[in-house]
């Protein structure tokens, strides 16, 4: 497989050297806007003037397809109006008056980008093109991004059209969640109606792991570029926007996260402990993580795992109760918390007499077990 010469890998690694793994000089891409993302938890590895409010081009067809999933059904009818023929730009030559299905819509407008297709979607979807930017810029709302407005669905240049590689980000991978959007992007071709479209995004087997983006190109906007990959598991998305290097740039930011980065499992459902137990029918009771915890590290970096937990529990337990968290962080930041949960039923013991200070003691337990009181323990 053949991939793109990356150029600026040797930079960027002698960078992150020197300055920490996060530290990419902004030289070293030469987008005006750029960010890298974890697909998986949308964390940022890398971000130079991310939240940049930009001309974004046609990767604004990514939320049109983003509300075109969430407001249709892939089988759904759409009659091509003679409005949506004469949009200028990229097209997929649509008809006035032909039948088309919302999925193959959707290709035309991935694929080629047709600005036809992602006019006649917005008909069919929002009544109008006004009416469909407001479920766009809704759902933008509903997604917390603070740099995005839309005025159309194709993304050709309007005043009040706009979005920023970090919003970007998180639409990509809002998106990637559809299983349509993942096998339309990743499509390289298709056949429809005896015409064959082949596909922008040039990352599609020239860089490993790529499976899906959107190119976009206005002489205002420049180059834009999204684009989503997975490696071993691991999946990243990178947004590059004003770039005339993006190809180059996409795989340089995609060897540099895959060669500094790895995601790493912190808690496992194997840490089986025992606590001790007063006042029950046995000594001690299992406890257990209640899921797994993983989290996106440096390479040769480890988390500092923390356990707040009473040296011994009061009887009275039921398994599945939670016992106290383990608490994941690195550098001072917290990755996540994972409770820690009895395995089994732990009753009063018949005829076992408990002092004042232990009756105190065990009610103050149970109320912080049924979340009826934090003592210390329960910091949830």
């Amino acid at each position: 497989m053949r991939k793109i010469p990356f150029v600026s890998a040797l930079l960027i690694t002698a960078l992150c050297l020197s300055g920490g793994v996060r530290a990419i000089a902004e030289t070293a891409v030469s987008a005006e806007s750029a960010i890298v993302i974890s697909g998986d938890t949308g964390e940022v590895i890398f971000e130079k003037n991310a939240d940049a409010r930009m001309l974004v081009a046609s990767t604004t067809k990514i939320m049109t397809a983003l509300v075109v999933l969430e407001n249709s059904s892939p089988d759904e009818a759409v009659i091509i109006s003679p409005e949506s023929v004469v949009i200028e730009g990229s097209s997929m030559y649509l008809k006035p008056g032909e039948s088309y299905t919302v999925a193959e819509l959707l290709y035309g407008m991935m694929l080629v980008s047709g600005n036809d297709a992602a006019h006649a979607l917005a008909l069919h979807v929002g009544g109008s093109v006004e009416g469909f930017a407001e479920l766009m810029n809704a759902k933008a709302e509903a997604l917390g991004l603070r740099n995005t407005s839309f005025r159309n669905p194709h993304g050709l240049d309007a005043e009040g059209h706009y979005s920023s590689a970090r919003d970007l980000a998180v639409i990509m991978r809002e998106a990637m969640r559809h299983e349509l959007f993942r096998r339309v992007t990743n499509t390289r071709s298709i056949t429809i109606k005896e015409i064959a479209y082949y596909n922008h995004n040039r990352l599609l087997g020239m860089c490993e792991g790529v499976n899906g983006g959107k190119t976009g190109y206005t002489m205002a906007a420049g180059r834009s570029l999204v684009s989503s990959c997975e490696r071993g598991g691991t999946s990243f998305i990178v947004v590059t926007l004003n770039d005339p290097e993006d190809w180059r740039d996409h795989g340089t930011l995609y060897d540099w996260a895959y060669g500094a980065y790895e995601y790493k499992t912190l808690v496992s459902l194997w840490e089986y402990r025992r606590q001790e137990v007063i006042s029950g029918l046995q000594s001690d009771v299992g406890i257990a993580p209640g899921r797994v915890l993983a989290a996106l590290l440096p390479r040769g970096a480890e988390a500092e795992l923390r356990i707040e937990l009473p040296g011994f529990a009061f009887a009275g337990i039921r398994a599945g109760e939670r016992a106290g968290p383990i608490i994941a962080s690195f550098e001072g930041r917290e990755l996540g918390r994972v409770p820690l949960c009895y395995m089994e039923d732990v009753p009063v013991g018949d005829g076992i007499r408990l002092s004042f200070r232990e009756h105190i003691g065990r009610g103050l337990a149970l109320a912080g077990r049924y979340g009826l009181y934090n003592y210390g323990f329960y910091p949830f």
